[in-house]
């Protein structure tokens, strides 16, 4: 009985220890940046004495810091009113996170000038007052567009709750894909015939970078970083190409609103790279995570994944109607707080316009999820006969002859694809490469440039022999 008193009171003293923080050990949390743990004795100090600033400062911080902005900016707005230190620089992205741009950028205004003045440092509050400009910029540009439903489903898989069309290709989570383990974050584009994948690893700089693989008979080639600015800043993931095999959308967090935003850029086929990205805007990106944006032009269904207000584990996918060409609202003549809701997605329905349009589009995606995927076809590959006919099999020709030419073709384009690998890796080593490098590589890229040019016209022309003999059913 003794022992166990004694163990109560060893528990008591712990219990009550863990509950009766103090100010100062939230204030030393606070300093390492433990602001979750800090946040309770804030909260109690800075509601008992609302007229505190510095209560409110601490307070505020530890809601900003933790994903409540709403709240934050009541008690920040408290600590700037009451001259806490640093106070306006919290404000301000406060209001940022909260869509009142207008009143982050004269905040960080207000503080920049006061930073002068006191002959400090003005570069961190410099560079968020351009950012909260770009952000005002691009909420006199949100689009008009009709959002239909949402659902909020696990983080961990929710590539699942795409229901895309086989038209539209395939979609996979990095590890499910290649069949490997570990915390990868990645996401793979497959095409709809299967025969080209986009998706994300780590690149040379250690972020994630989009590549491409092409299927080279039954194995597929090297992969190979996305030419152009795609891979240049953060993370760049979740890739999606649409049937035109120009187009991408893809998301990055080393630009935009904040966290991974949405962008979409188109390969030019004249410069072998893709053009410079664009921000598809609001109310697609937010200061939250905003990805995997999918068209489904098959459907015509448009698909994508945020975290804006969810929990940590969750995040909801948003169905819309893709518009042909972008459509904005007019700014000017909307009352702002009417924006911020459109921009933030506040409600669907103020999205709706035209009932019927969505009653359609809603039974679209009613069958799209109750949609079967028909057995996928096996492919090899996709060969033009003519504009009626295409060829994905071995099987699939006629003429001895034909099928004979075209091994030979599949081989000549295998080797032509390997060699067109190893150029680009010629390529990017002359890039980082010194003078000297540069003198040794150029050489070997020029002899490598004809010899693919070479490669092409002779693939050319075996194409056209391979479809002559098929045609004429030769023996």
């Amino acid at each position: 009985m003794k022992r166990k008193y004694i163990l109560f009171l060893i528990c008591s003293f712990f219990l009550g220890g863990a509950s009766a923080q103090t100010l100062e050990q939230a204030r030393a949390l606070f300093t390492k940046g433990d602001y979750e743990q800090a946040k309770p004795v804030f909260q109690k100090y800075a509601k008992s004495q609302p007229s505190n600033g510095n209560y409110s400062y601490w307070y505020g911080v530890c809601c900003l810091k933790t994903g409540e902005p709403e709240e934050a900016v009541k008690y920040l707005e408290t600590a700037v009113k009451r001259r806490v230190a640093g106070g306006q620089l919290y404000l301000g992205q406060a209001y940022n996170d909260t869509y009142r741009f207008e009143d982050a950028v004269n905040c960080f205004e207000e503080y920049i000038a006061d930073l002068t003045k006191r002959k400090r440092s003005t570069e961190e509050a410099e560079a968020l007052l351009e950012k909260s400009k770009a952000d005002l910029r691009m909420l006199k540009g949100v689009e008009d567009v009709c959002i239909i439903d949402s659902f909020v489903v696990d983080k961990a898989n929710f590539l699942s709750a795409y229901k895309i069309s086989e038209e539209s290709g395939k979609l996979f989570m990095f590890n499910e894909f290649f069949q490997t383990e570990g915390d990868h974050p990645g996401t793979v584009y497959e095409t709809e015939i299967g025969n080209k994948i986009y998706y994300s690893e780590k690149g040379e700089r250690g972020n994630l970078d989009i590549f491409s693989k092409n299927k080279l008979l039954n194995e597929w080639s090297n992969g190979r970083p996305l030419p152009g600015s795609i891979n240049e800043s953060g993370n760049a993931n979740y890739p999606f190409v649409l049937s035109d095999g120009v187009t991408i959308y893809y998301a990055t967090d080393g630009e935009g609103l904040g966290g991974y935003d949405i962008f979409v850029t188109r390969y030019n086929t004249n410069t072998d790279s893709y053009l410079t990205p664009e921000n598809v805007g609001m109310p697609f990106n937010s200061p939250y995570n905003d990805y995997m944006y999918v068209i489904d032009e098959y459907n015509n269904l448009g698909w994508f994944a945020s975290d804006r207000f969810q929990p940590e584990e969750k995040v909801c996918i948003y169905v819309f109607i893709p518009n042909s060409s972008k459509q904005t609202y007019n700014y000017e003549a909307m009352d702002p707080q009417q924006m911020i809701r459109l921009a933030q997605i506040h409600s669907l329905k103020e999205t709706w316009k035209d009932e019927n349009t969505v009653a359609e589009a809603l039974q679209r995606l009613k069958e799209a999820i109750n949609h079967k995927p028909q057995e996928r076809r096996v492919v090899d590959f996709e060969f033009v006969i003519d504009d009626n006919t295409t060829y994905y099999l071995l099987s699939d020709f006629q003429s001895p002859k034909a099928k004979q030419l075209f091994q030979s073709y599949r081989q000549l384009e295998k080797d032509y694809l390997q060699q067109e690998d190893k150029l680009d890796g010629l390529r990017q080593q002359y890039a980082t490469a010194n003078q000297q490098g540069k003198e040794k590589l150029a050489p070997a890229i020029l002899d490598l440039e004809k010899r693919i040019l070479q490669m092409n016209v002779e693939l050319d022309a075996l194409g056209v022999s391979v479809r002559n003999a098929e045609k004429t059913k030769s023996k």
